[in-house]
């Protein structure tokens, strides 16, 4: 796989720079390259930061931050068995539960919800940091929604977190996950009230509680320029004319101005002859 000139594999994170030290210089330099590649592509274009996770994958696959990075570009295009085995991996290599998460929303992808949640009950959530709990609850309430327990879901994301008035980097998303379980349990009012909690919390625009909002309040997007009808192109009509075409270029001066052009050149003529006399 390319890569562009301007990635030197300095961009990684130190701690992920710190890993790679355990391999030769050249070795380390190839793979961080690539990890930068997953890191910059893994949003807007998950299928070649695969790609690039394969190739780090290949050269490194001893070193936990290469097999994370590879389990979320498998991850991102819905590989997950791939992901899960991965995240296992580098879990088994750091011994840190971070990617507890991520690897239950991986059994829920694969299909196992029931898997998911008897993974939200086990003692590595109360090891997780509060931001990882709201993961833990958010992918439990979806794993509730899975198997049809639509009001269980609302129950789930009801917790501190969602009451607390401060805004965390997860709380629009936390937001949003509880409006849209109102709204599947057909409390539609309430659920508008989170969605508008959710917009005025998402700074970065992680979500589309505008446009669910909009939705609600029965407000429908049209393209205007989509939708407007082009117009009839006029239709030409021939007009006769009597006046003979002429050849195209610079027109002709009539004799009316050569006569004026004579005469101006006369009484100039005649002024200065004047004034050479005085």
């Amino acid at each position: 796989m390319p890569i562009p000139e301007d990635v030197t594999g300095d961009e990684i994170d130190k701690s992920v720079r710190q890993e790679l030290m355990s391999l030769p210089k050249t070795l380390a330099d190839d793979v961080a390259k690539n990890l930068v590649m997953v890191a910059k592509l893994l949003d807007d274009e998950p299928e070649r930061a695969y790609e690039y996770s394969r190739v780090a994958l290949r050269l490194a696959s001893r070193v936990a931050a290469v097999r994370e990075a590879a389990g979320f570009a498998s991850y991102g295009v819905a590989k997950y068995a791939e992901a899960l085995a991965e995240f296992r991996a580098a879990r088994r290599m750091t011994g840190t539960v971070d990617l507890w998460p991520v690897m239950a929303d991986c059994e829920r992808g694969m299909g196992r919800p029931e898997r998911a949640l008897a993974m939200a009950g086990e003692p590595e959530v109360q090891k997780l940091d509060r931001a990882g709990q709201v993961e833990m609850r958010l992918v439990a309430a979806g794993a509730r929604r899975d198997m049809g327990q639509a009001d269980a879901a609302v129950v789930t994301l009801q917790s501190p977190e969602l009451a607390s008035q401060s805004v965390q980097p997860w709380t629009a998303r936390l937001r949003y996950a509880y409006a849209d379980a109102l709204l599947a349990v057909g409390r539609e009012d309430e659920a508008r009230e989170w969605f508008a909690k959710a917009l005025e919390a998402d700074q970065g625009g992680t979500t589309d509680a505008s446009d669910r909002l909009a939705e609600l309040d029965g407000v429908e997007f049209v393209d205007a320029l989509a939708s407007e009808e082009p117009e009839d192109e006029p239709e030409l009509v021939e007009v006769e004319s009597d006046v003979e075409d002429e050849p195209a270029g610079e027109p002709e001066a009539s004799a009316e101005s050569d006569d004026l052009k004579d005469d101006l050149k006369d009484d100039l003529k005649k002024e200065a002859d004047e004034g050479d006399g005085r």
